[in-house]
């Protein structure tokens, strides 16, 4: 059979019932698992064979999970973490510690900035943050011996830069580490990093993925094609004995589809322990079998937004990749044909007092610190996801005071319109 369209793999990836089996993903919703003997459960510890012991570690519901997410992403192994932040945290922790060093676009998600600029660097771990737009000659010079990783979001959150994978992969892999590719907004519907040369593909499952404002939760999929072994020197965690775990060697042991998410279960979820629940797991499957169907309808109500905003009089600018003259367009069309996502960034010329006063009157979108939901919401991120942040970085992030980030549901884009002109009549 040939490959499957990604609505199939959305509806029916990772898992198949046997006869009399359930039908729906099976919670399991236990935290231990029980074995007939001690020898069993040792050739587990010592990864000799499959199987489960402990839900810190992992789970069968989180694993087939995460199986549908590695289909969609068309990777060769994957996990859930408990979130986007945990995911992120876990895709370069498990390449990079104290001393270590990772470029990355400075137009991320201000979570993942204060993450990388602050808590990770307390850890040892230093970060030079690029822009997007940077040359190659300016993207290979933010390099050092030291450094272990390339990290950008395939749409930025919420300045909504496009990131361009091939130029990043390109660098990435001239240096000989992998790209890591936060994929949250475009999902694999929209964008798949991998085809493009990304080696690790991140997500906040609570987005879109989830899309119902119901579970938490983030993932990290491995694409399966870079090759640590060819550059061991770099990446001693994966192709020299752990000594925590019985001096398995991960590269060498499961190859290169298998070695980056195993040593990050056995390693970095045994230790820190930021395991997704089995429940959470389940709603989030059920996010997933609509995945493909919701992501066009997200698309369409934002272009409609964004093209009515654009030529308001109280509205200074536009920025949603999905629209014809923005900056990202043409970047967007490469690695987004089919669509982009739902959210629309704008400003006002009436400055941050005219942004605030506006979501006042939103009678539709809803104040929440949330994107990417079924239902419309907005934010101020000046005041809120990035208030961490002094102007200088705000700018770096591509944040001006005013601007206000809009996610749009699913609702009917002539009422969000309304909506949102009503509001702007009171600003």
């Amino acid at each position: 059979m040939s490959e499957q369209g990604i609505g199939t793999k959305c509806v029916q990836a990772g898992y198949t019932p046997g006869n009399g089996e359930p039908r729906q993903i099976p919670i399991i919703q236990s935290t231990t698992f029980k074995y007939a003997t001690s020898e069993q459960m040792g050739r587990l510890f010592d990864l000799e064979e499959s199987g489960y012991f402990y839900t810190r570690l992992q789970n069968p519901t989180n694993d087939m999970v995460a199986a549908k997410i590695a289909a969609l992403e068309g990777g060769t192994a994957a996990m859930l973490t408990s979130s986007g932040q945990a995911a992120n945290f876990y895709a370069v922790f498990n390449i990079a510690s104290c001393g270590d060093h990772v470029v990355a676009s400075s137009t991320i998600y201000g979570g993942t900035y204060n993450l990388f600029h602050v808590t990770m660097r307390k850890m040892g771990v230093d970060f030079t943050f690029v822009s997007p737009d940077c040359t190659e000659e300016e993207l290979n010079a933010a390099f050092r011996p030291n450094t272990k990783a390339v990290f950008g979001e395939t749409i930025a959150n919420p300045a909504l830069t496009v990131l361009d994978i091939e130029k990043f992969a390109r660098a990435a892999h001239a240096h000989g580490v992998p790209l890591i590719v936060d994929n949250t907004f475009a999902t694999p519907v929209n964008c798949r990093p991998f085809a493009w040369g990304a080696d690790i593909v991140t997500h906040s499952t609570t987005k879109y993925m989830d899309g119902h404002g119901a579970g938490v939760g983030g993932a990290i999929v491995d694409s399966g094609k870079f090759d640590w072994l060819a550059h061991a020197d770099k990446f001693p965690g994966l192709t020299t004995p752990d000594d925590s775990y019985h001096g398995v060697t991960y590269a060498e042991k499961f190859g290169l589809g298998g070695a980056f998410i195993t040593k990050c279960t056995a390693q970095l979820m045994r230790d820190f322990g930021s395991i997704q629940s089995p429940q959470n797991a389940f709603i989030l499957n059920l996010g997933l079998e609509s995945l493909h169907v919701r992501m066009p309808r997200h698309c369409e109500n934002a272009l409609a937004v964004a093209k009515f905003l654009k030529d308001h009089p109280k509205i200074s600018f536009v920025i949603y990749p999905g629209l014809e003259g923005d900056k990202y367009h043409s970047l967007a069309m490469k690695y987004m044909p089919h669509g982009t996502c739902g959210v629309v960034s704008f400003g006002f010329k009436g400055g941050r007092a005219a942004a605030e006063e506006f979501m006042k009157h939103l009678k539709l979108g809803a104040i929440e610190t949330h994107v990417a939901d079924a239902r419309t919401c907005c934010l101020h991120p000046a005041s809120a996801t990035h208030r961490q942040m002094n102007d200088q970085e705000l700018v770096a992030a591509g944040i001006t005071p005013d601007l206000v980030r809009m996610s749009c549901g699913l609702e009917d884009a002539a009422d969000l319109v309304a909506d949102i002109a009503q509001a702007l009549e009171k600003v």
